[in-house]
This record gives structure tokens, C-alpha cells and sequence, in this order.
């Protein structure tokens, strides 16, 4: 007799915690068995979503749900080693993908058969969490979207209803899709192993460039790290004022001190022209690998 596959549920989550329950009572009334429930989210400090995030872990007391074992998990999106707040630009959208993808590797890895609901959050994440799924998942997998009546969504926003009966007219949806992944196997590998690839990068940088990388990030302070960092995964000085929510005159002041520090790291004179563009050459694939660690989990993270 074969063993029924361990399934686990991922939900995009914004500010409607409904969405989470909705989806899972709509599975479980199927006979459709679910172990986990994973709920990708941006950053925990905004309002809404702590909300959300409290009216859920009262739904999976002691990793119970319905009286069935079913372990709840949250899954913030990090950029470096801070809760992302938004998607304004491509890097953070590349956060928000590194994070479902490592996800969906992760659960592949362990076997899971996935069902995936991208009715919740910002409408980018479901897009992105798509185009992660086609990637890793297979046939076994299901992508669902959410139909909700207007009257009953009005009703239930924000979780002011957390279950609907069948009268209620909520369903989910199967979202037609190809994993492309299955018939082309180096998409996949690409996907599945990117520690595994930036390690192959790394290669590309001499010992001696991973330890003066290292030594300048020893050298800074905190902020000044968040700096870097943003440089490194290919932000502009804009960008990175945007993101970490400081002045454009605060980031040239911390990007003039790292610069100054890889300076003294390289022994580059000051006749030598250097910007922004030197912390991505020199340390977007250090950092890379170092933010695909951190989104396994923070005690992941390499000691600087």
C-alpha cells in the first residue's frame, strides 16, 4: 500500500485572512488532504497584515485546524536581512520570487504534492509565486485563484467572516498551467539548486576577493551593511533611499564611507573613479549568496 503524499498549501496573504481559510475549508470538503499551510507575506509591521497574521494563528491552535493536525507557517519576504514593505522595484520583486521559489524547492525536495492559492496579497506576488510554481512544480501540483460573490467579499473583508458555508458561493479555481519545468530539466536545475548555482558564481571570484568582501563588511556598521547590500543586489542610490526608507543624502554619505573602506581593502588609489557600480561587481555575488541563506531562515546567516 502506498503512502498518501504529505500536501501542503501555500497562500499569497495581504490583508484578507479569509482568503487562508476559505481555500483550506474548500480542500478539506473535497477530501482533499492538507498538512501544512504556508502564508507568504510582506513585511509582519504593517497593520493589516498583523492583523491578518493574528486572526490566522488563532485558526491553528497548537498546529490544529478543524480538529486535524495541520501546522501553520509564516514566510515573510526578506530583502538582505529586512522585511520587505512593498514591490517598488525589480530587486524587490526579485525578493519576493527568491522567496516562493526557495520555498517550493524546499517542499519538492521533501516530497510534498503543493497546492497554490494566489488570491491574496499584492497581485505581483501571485505573479511571481506563478512563475516560480512553473519552474519547480509538476503535474501532481494545482495553481488556484479564488472566486468570492461581491455581496459575501463585503461581507467577510478583512475577516470579519473567517468560514464560508456552501450557500456562500466561494470555490476555488484552477488556473490552467504548464510546469514547464518537467519537460525542460535545466530550468528546473536552475531553479531547484541556487545555492548550488551561486556557488558555481562564486567560483568566478578569487579567495582573496571573498576576503576582502568579507573584511569591508566587517568594517560597517549595521546601516551601513543595509547599504551595501541593496548596491550589491543591483538597486541605483534612489532605489536604495526608497527601499530602506532614508534620504538620497544619506546613501551617498554611507556609500562615500564603504567605497572609502574598499579603498583601503584593494589598495585602490584615490586618483581611481569608483561608484555604486564597484559594490555590485565586487560583492553582488557574495551578497546573493549570503540573502539566499537568509531567507531560509535568519539563524542561517553567516556570522560577518
Amino acid at each position: 500500500m502506498m503512502d498518501t503524499p504529505k500536501t501542503a498549501l501555500i497562500v499569497t496573504l495581504g490583508g484578507q485572512p479569509q482568503i487562508v481559510t476559505f481555500a483550506l475549508d474548500w480542500l478539506l470538503a473535497r477530501e482533499l488532504p492538507v498538512h501544512e499551510v504556508f502564508v507568504v507575506h510582506l513585511s509582519p509591521q504593517d497593520p493589516r497584515l498583523q492583523r491578518s497574521l493574528q486572526k490566522l494563528s488563532q485558526e491553528f491552535v497548537d498546529d490544529r485546524y478543524a480538529g486535524q493536525p495541520c501546522r501553520f507557517r509564516r514566510v515573510p519576504v526578506l530583502l538582505g536581512n529586512r522585511p520587505l514593505e512593498d514591490i517598488r522595484t525589480e530587486a524587490e520583486a526579485g525578493a519576493v520570487w527568491s522567496t516562493v521559489r526557495n520555498l517550493i524547492a524546499e517542499l519538492k525536495q521533501q516530497a510534498y504534492a503543493l497546492h497554490l492559492c494566489i488570491a491574496g496579497g499584492r497581485r505581483l506576488m501571485g505573479l511571481l509565486a506563478t512563475s516560480a510554481a512553473a519552474l519547480l512544480c509538476d503535474h501532481q501540483d494545482r495553481l488556484w485563484h479564488m472566486y468570492t460573490p461581491d455581496a459575501f467579499r463585503a461581507a467577510a473583508h478583512e475577516g470579519a467572516i473567517m468560514h464560508a458555508g456552501p450557500e456562500d458561493g466561494v470555490r476555488l479555481i484552477q488556473v490552467p498551467w504548464t510546469p514547464w519545468g518537467t519537460y525542460f530539466p535545466a530550468l528546473r536545475a536552475m531553479a531547484q539548486a541556487p545555492e548550488q548555482a551561486l556557488a558555481r558564481e562564486m567560483g568566478l571570484l578569487t579567495t582573496a576577493d571573498q576576503r576582502l568582501c568579507r573584511e569591508v563588511l566587517q568594517r560597517l556598521t549595521p546601516r551601513q551593511r543595509d547599504v551595501l547590500w541593496a548596491f550589491a543586489r543591483g538597486l541605483r542610490p534612489q532605489e536604495v533611499a526608497e527601499t530602506l526608507q532614508i534620504s538620497l543624502s544619506t546613501v551617498n554619505s554611507h556609500k562615500t564611507a564603504i567605497l572609502a573602506e574598499c579603498r583601503v581593502a584593494w589598495g585602490i588609489n584615490e586618483g581611481e573613479h569608483l561608484d555604486f557600480h564597484f559594490l555590485r561587481e565586487r560583492f553582488g555575488r557574495l551578497v546573493h549568496q549570503l540573502d539566499s541563506k537568509e531567507t531560509a531562515g535568519p539563524a542561517s546567516r553567516p556570522p560577518f
